[in-house]
């Protein structure tokens, strides 16, 4: 169970920390300290909204004991000592009641003086850690940015690899295509490789008799039917014969009989 404990707390401390964001708990902290702040301050004023309350009570104390020393000085003179009397009874009673708000207000105003500098100094600390917070966010975000770039650098340089790659065999491919037609064009141009191509097939000098021979055929064609149009008709022979013309077998027969 120890074990399974310590795996479990293991894990989940992981997973905190990769879920935590430096950033977001310096901002909660620095939120804390500003509410404490507050709540300080708001001690300030009710300190100092207690001694003010005190001191115009006091004001209004001390303004009935000069009230009732003007009564008794005015009895007097008036010779109504009983009257008198009674304006300094009631002054001597106003003057323990103003003796016990002196010493209200001056523990007052100490403890508002200490609040104030508590105030002070937790100001000036909640300063420093906004200062140091911004200052650890800005690090922060530059290290994460740098971190991303970097990653983003990574990718694409393994990226470019594989383009760089990719482009070399390309090259590699145009080149070789490029040699085998040059090596192609070179074999037909010295006619060691016949063009399947050409009408009638064959090397050149075969294309070049046949075309010897057409040329041949259309010439006697076209002697034969110059011939035939001038009226003389061509008699065939066996092998090896002359061939004469239509008169010249004529006369060859009139001269036998």
């Amino acid at each position: 169970m120890k074990r399974i404990s310590l795996i479990f707390r293991s894990k989940a401390n992981r997973a905190l920390d990769r879920a935590e964001d430096p950033r977001e708990t310096l901002d909660y902290s620095y939120q804390r300290q500003l509410e404490l702040l507050n709540k300080v301050r708001r001690g300030v004023a009710d300190v100092a909204t207690s001694r003010k309350r005190v001191e115009l009570q006091l004001n209004q104390l001390e303004q009935q004991q000069a009230k009732l020393s003007g009564q008794a000085q005015k009895a007097i003179d008036m010779g109504r000592e009983d009257l008198a009397r009674e304006a300094l009874t009631r002054k001597s009673g106003l003057s323990a009641q103003i003796n016990d708000l002196t010493a209200q207000h001056a523990q007052l105003q100490g403890e508002e003086e200490k609040l104030v500098l508590a105030q002070q100094r937790l100001q000036a600390k909640v300063e420093a850690f906004r200062t140091r917070k911004e200052t650890i966010k800005a690090n922060y975000s530059a290290a994460e940015a740098q971190t991303r770039i970097g990653e983003a650098m990574s990718g694409i340089g393994e990226e470019m690899g594989d383009v760089g790659m990719a482009i070399q065999r390309a090259e590699d491919k145009t080149a070789n295509m490029q040699a085998r037609a040059g090596a192609i064009d070179d074999l037909l141009a010295s006619g060691a490789l016949d063009d399947v191509t050409a009408i009638g097939g064959g090397d050149d000098i075969t294309r070049e008799l046949d075309a010897m021979s057409s040329a041949s055929d259309v010439e006697a064609e076209l002697a034969a039917l110059k011939s035939g149009k001038s009226g003389t008709q061509a008699i065939e022979a066996p092998e090896g014969t002359d061939v004469l013309s239509t008169d010249e077998a004529r006369e060859r027969t009139e001269g036998n009989a």
